[in-house]
């Protein structure tokens, strides 16, 4: 692990939440499988079906209540849909929730999406993942509360998120970490040249 110590521990009501300074930049794990075993812990991911026919196609991303996806469960009113449109090379990182669970269903363009773990209770406390999804890899996403996330853009043509959360939208239960803070130490930058 990357882990110098000691953590910085994030202000706020709720589960004990800190940002374990990384020492050298990277991404951390690439999650390239549904069941990858270094996917941090809570952070669920689902495969989307899109099926096309001869009028274009049609894809399923969240299903509510009884006889809904699994990893959608606990979803139950209030909960909120929204959509982001990004343009490329858009990096909308890092935040996190103390209480709302996030479903992230990337749907056109392809995002670099970016979670670290800040919960100190967690088994994977600190650790970093990335994800590459979109609309020729149609992943959905659990992001528990307590987990940091965002995402760039990719490739040429805008991307499209569309998300649902748990609660409505309150500003009291989201934390900001700027996307370029030393203590992530992540790298934005092309990996593959």
């Amino acid at each position: 692990m990357n882990h110098p110590s000691p953590h910085i521990p994030l202000p706020g009501e709720g589960q004990a939440l800190a940002l374990r300074p990384r020492s050298q930049k990277g991404i951390g794990s690439v999650i390239a499988t549904l069941d990858h075993p270094q996917r941090i812990a809570g952070v669920e991911i689902e495969a989307g079906a899109i099926w096309p026919d001869d009028r274009g196609c049609f894809t399923e991303l969240f299903r509510f209540g009884e006889g809904g996806h699994a990893w959608a469960r606990g979803f139950s009113a209030p909960l909120q849909v929204s959509a982001a449109v990004s343009f490329p090379g858009t990096i909308k990182a890092m935040h996190y929730h103390r209480r709302q669970t996030d479903l992230w269903a990337p749907l056109c363009g392809l995002f670099q999406l970016v979670l670290f773990d800040l919960r100190v209770a967690s088994p994977t406390f600190g650790e970093l993942n990335t994800l590459y999804a979109g609309e020729w890899r149609p992943w959905r996403l659990r992001i528990p509360a307590g987990v940091a996330h965002g995402y760039k853009t990719l490739g040429t043509e805008p991307g499209v998120m569309v998300y649902a959360t748990d609660r409505f939208y309150d500003p009291g239960d989201e934390g900001r970490i700027p996307h370029d803070a030393r203590e992530l130490n992540y790298d934005w930058d092309l990996q593959h040249r």
